[in-house]
C-alpha cells in the first residue's frame, strides 16, 4: 500500500467525511461567520454615520456662533459688555461641545481598533490550530510509514472502540 495510490476504500471514507464535514460547517459555521460579519460592518456603518451627523451638528453650531458673533459686532457700540460675555460663552460652548464630539469618535475608533484586534487574534489562533493539524499529520505519517506499524495502529483502535461500546 503506498501513499500514492490509495485504496478505493481509504478514498471513499475521506470523502465520505470530508463531505460531513463541509455539510457540518455550511449547516452551522458559515451563517454564524457570515451574521458576526454582517453585524460588524452595520456597526461601523452606524457609527460612521452617527459620526458624520456629529460633524454636521458641530458644523451648524460653529456657523451659528459665527453669526451670534457678527451680529454683537454690529451693535458693539450700543452693549459693548453683553457682546463680549456672550461671545465668551459661546466659544466655551463650542470648546465643550467640540470636544465631547473629539471624544466620542475616540471612543468609537477605540472600539474599532479593539474589534479589529479580536479579528487578528481569532485569524493567528485559526493558523495556529491549522499548522498543529499540519504537524500531526506529518508525525502520523512517519509513524505509520511501514504496513507493520499500520495494522497495530489498526488493532489498538479497534480495541478501544470495543471497549468503549462496551
Amino acid at each position: 500500500m503506498s501513499l500514492l495510490t490509495p485504496e478505493p476504500g481509504l478514498v471513499f471514507w475521506m470523502l465520505l467525511s470530508f463531505g460531513i464535514v463541509v455539510f457540518i460547517l455550511a449547516r452551522y459555521g458559515f451563517p454564524v461567520i457570515l451574521k458576526s460579519v454582517e453585524k460588524r460592518q452595520n456597526y461601523i456603518e452606524a457609527s460612521l454615520q452617527a459620526a458624520h451627523e456629529s460633524q454636521e451638528e458641530l458644523g451648524k453650531v460653529m456657523e451659528h456662533g459665527e453669526r451670534l458673533l457678527t451680529e454683537a459686532r454690529k451693535e458693539q457700540h450700543v452693549i459693548l459688555q453683553e457682546t463680549a460675555r456672550l461671545k465668551e460663552q459661546l466659544i466655551e460652548e463650542a470648546r465643550a461641545g467640540a470636544a465631547a464630539e473629539s471624544e466620542k469618535m475616540l471612543e468609537a475608533a477605540r472600539k474599532t481598533i479593539a474589534a479589529e484586534k479580536e479579528e487578528a487574534l481569532r485569524s493567528i489562533r485559526h493558523e495556529i490550530s491549522s499548522l498543529s493539524i499540519q504537524l500531526a499529520e506529518r508525525i502520523l505519517r512517519e509513524r505509520l510509514g511501514n504496513e507493520k506499524e499500520q495494522m497495530k495502529m489498526i488493532d489498538r483502535l479497534l480495541d478501544e472502540v470495543d471497549i468503549s461500546k462496551s
